[in-house]
């Protein structure tokens, strides 16, 4: 997968995971490795300053919890991932 991809689901994985708690960076890391992503502690780090400077975390200590505009955000993807969801994952056709 394009390293621009990955970083689209990481951070969307993200999101996700502040709806249901408070993220840290030594939680996020081995958590996305199970995924299958290839990530080093620096990007994941690079990815939750990212998502803060986007106000859609905030940093408390070391956990980070989704704000009120990243809960709209969430929705928005949520939304947009289930219309993308019924017409990227029909059967491919065989080529003729």
């Amino acid at each position: 997968m394009r390293a621009d991809v990955q970083n689209l689901f990481i951070g969307i994985h993200m999101l996700y995971c502040a709806h249901e708690r408070d993220l840290t960076l030594l939680e996020m890391q081995p958590e996305l490795e199970n995924l299958g992503y290839r990530v080093a502690e620096r990007e994941v780090k690079q990815e939750l300053e990212r998502l803060t400077q986007e106000n859609f975390l905030t940093a408390h200590g070391e956990a980070y919890s989704l704000t009120g505009t990243g809960i709209e955000e969430f929705k928005a993807i949520q939304a947009k991932l289930q219309v993308l969801y019924t017409e990227v994952l029909k059967p491919i056709k065989a080529a003729n």
